[in-house]
């Protein structure tokens, strides 16, 4: 197997996700081109593997390591957006710079406890 075809189909695939994570203003897609760079990441790993003939098969199992993971990232990072959409409106990253509260949500509840 010729090592270039795999080399050039990540490396693509890992400047189409940093383009995503550079350019997109929405957190969903973010998380989406987080994953291709690690998809790029772990197909260049067994094309390296099969093409140095690897008895421990090392890339593969590395592979699945980052399979596992990119599966924790996006469970994650999915939970933390649907709660910061949940209590903001939205999931804009622009709109999402500051961590506390706005001041009028805070005096109004201040407001009904009392």
């Amino acid at each position: 197997m010729h090592l270039v075809y795999p080399a050039v189909l990540s490396a693509l695939l890992f400047c189409v996700g940093l383009y995503g994570v550079l350019a997109r203003r929405n957190a969903i897609l973010l998380l989406m081109s987080v994953e291709l760079m690690l998809a790029a990441v772990s197909l260049n790993l067994v094309a390296f593997d099969v093409w140095l003939r690897d008895e421990v098969h090392s890339g593969q199992v590395f592979t699945l390591f980052l399979i596992a993971l990119a599966a924790a990232e996006i469970g994650i990072g999915l939970a933390i957006v649907l709660l910061v959409y949940r209590n903001r409106g939205t999931s804009a990253i622009d709109r999402l710079r500051e961590l506390r509260e706005p001041r009028g949500d805070v005096d109004s509840r201040e407001n009904t406890t009392s």
